[in-house]
């Protein structure tokens, strides 16, 4: 089991400002210590000749043709519109005219 103590896991808290009771520092020195071990033994484990995985399953893009359907003509997008000028849509202003 790798060795983190109590007073290393009091250092790291007081630089992340974390305020830990003492019960709290044995635990949490108990956990990161699993922790450590278990890198280490990814690490035992994963070598020159085995790739590294960003995900469990291989992923592949799915591509479509990129084909132009049906549109509205100017007058079909405009006809359902409140208010329009100049073949455009016509809104309230939200800014100044600066």
């Amino acid at each position: 089991m790798a060795e983190i103590n109590r007073e290393e896991v009091a250092h790291l808290a007081r630089l992340a400002h974390i305020d830990m009771n003492a019960e709290e520092l044995d635990r949490m020195a108990g956990e990161l210590a699993v922790i450590v071990d278990s890198i280490k033994r990814v690490s035992e484990v994963a070598g020159d000749e085995i790739p590294a995985t960003s995900h469990p399953i291989p992923l592949s893009n799915v591509y479509r043709e990129d084909v132009v359907g049906e549109t509205l003509t100017n007058e079909e997008a405009l006809s359902g519109a409140p208010d329009n000028a100049d073949g455009r849509f016509k809104v309230p202003a939200i800014l100044d005219g600066e």
